[in-house]
C-alpha cells in the first residue's frame, strides 16, 4: 500500500500546500511518493526529494504540463495511478481542478477536503460549513482525496533523501489551451501562506476606508490582507482577498478580524487559526464565539490606536 501526492509547484520550488498533503499521506500508512508534473521541473523535483517522509519523487517533464492544464495533469496522474492505493491532492484551485477528473476516470468516489485520517480507509471532512464533521469510509480500491491543508501540520521541507525518477510526460490532450493569466502582484504575503492575516468587513464602508484603516495595520505586522465576502461583494476589496468557504480557507498563527460579524461561511474559512482577535461594536456578533481575544469597540478608533501602539 502506497500513497501518491500530486505536488503543487511553480516548476522550480514546491509550494507549502504540498507539505501539508504529505503529512496526510503519511497518516494513510505505507510509502509516500510525490509526482511533480511540469515543464523543466527538475529543480522542483529536487526540492520534493528533500521533504521528510517522502521515499520517491517522480518527475514528469513535458511542454504539455507547463501551464498545469487539468486535462493533461489528470492524464499524467492516470498513467501511474495503478501503482497506488491513495492519490492525494492539496485542496487548492489546481488540486480541485484535477482530482475529480482522476476520480471519474478511475470510476471511484472522490473524498473531498479531508481534515483528518482515521485509518487507511476512513477520513474526516467538514460538512454544513464546518458545523459538523462527517466520518467517511471508502471501499474503493484507489482512494482519490483532496486535503484541506489547514487540517494538517506541514511536513519538514528538508531532511528527506528520496530517490528521484523521471517519467515520460503525456502528450497534449488537445481539449484545452492556455490563453493567458492575470496575476495579482502584492508586496504582502499571499493569504494561504501568511502567518498573520488582517481582515476587514462591510463595516468599513468603502474601499478608501478599507485601505486607510486596514492597510497600515497589515503593513506594521507584515500581514496578509483579507476581507469578508460582504466587503468583497460591496467592492471594498478584490476577490482574491476573500476569506471563507467561498473564498480562501486559512489558518495563520494570528487572525485579526475588524468589523466582521462572523457569518457562518466566513467562520468556516478561518476558525482553525491559532489565535483569533475580533474587533466589533456588536457584542453579540458571532465572531466572538470563535475569538480568543475580543474587543467590543469602534474599529475606526481601535485599529488606528493598535497601529500607534505597535
Amino acid at each position: 500500500m502506497s500513497a501518491l501526492v500530486i505536488a503543487e509547484h511553480d516548476h522550480a520550488t514546491v509550494k507549502p500546500a504540498t507539505l501539508n498533503t504529505v503529512t496526510a499521506a503519511l497518516a494513510c500508512g505505507g510509502e509516500v511518493h510525490v509526482l511533480v508534473a511540469g515543464a523543466n521541473a527538475a529543480e522542483a523535483g529536487k526540492a520534493a526529494a528533500q521533504i521528510a517522509g517522502v521515499t520517491k519523487v517522480i518527475v514528469a517533464d513535458s511542454p504539455s504540463l507547463a501551464e498545469n492544464l487539468a486535462e493533461n495533469v489528470a492524464a499524467q496522474v492516470l498513467a501511474i495511478a495503478g501503482n497506488y492505493s491513495h492519490i492525494l491532492f492539496p485542496s487548492t484551485a489546481n488540486g480541485k481542478n484535477v482530482a475529480p477528473r482522476v476520480a471519474a476516470k478511475l470510476d471511484v468516489a472522490q473524498i473531498s477536503d479531508i481534515t483528518a485520517v482515521v485509518s487507511a480507509d476512513t477520513f474526516e471532512r467538514p460538512i454544513y460549513a464546518g458545523n459538523a464533521i462527517a466520518t467517511v469510509q471508502s471501499t474503493d480500491a484507489t482512494k482519490v482525496i483532496t486535503v484541506r491543508t489547514t487540517g494538517f501540520d506541514a511536513a519538514a521541507a528538508t531532511g528527506g533523501s528520496a530517490s528521484v525518477e523521471t517519467a515520460e510526460g503525456v502528450a497534449d490532450s488537445g481539449k484545452s489551451a492556455f490563453v493567458g493569466r492575470e496575476v495579482t502582484k502584492s508586496e504582502r504575503p499571499e493569504l494561504t501562506a501568511a502567518k498573520i492575516i488582517v481582515s476587514g468587513g462591510r463595516a468599513l464602508g468603502s474601499a478608501e476606508k478599507f485601505q486607510e484603516v486596514m492597510a497600515p495595520l497589515a503593513d506594521k505586522l507584515n500581514a496578509g490582507l483579507g476581507a469578508s465576502r460582504a466587503a468583497v461583494d460591496a467592492g471594498y476589496a478584490p476577490n482574491d482577498w476573500q476569506v471563507g468557504q467561498t473564498g480562501k480557507i486559512v489558518a495563520p498563527q494570528l487572525y485579526i478580524a475588524a468589523g466582521i460579524s462572523g457569518a457562518i461561511q466566513h467562520l468556516a474559512g478561518m476558525k482553525d487559526s491559532k489565535v483569533i482577535v475580533a474587533i466589533n461594536k456588536d457584542e453579540e456578533a458571532p465572531i466572538f464565539s470563535v475569538a480568543d481575544y475580543g474587543l467590543v469597540a469602534d474599529l475606526f478608533v481601535a485599529v488606528p490606536e493598535l497601529v500607534k501602539a505597535l
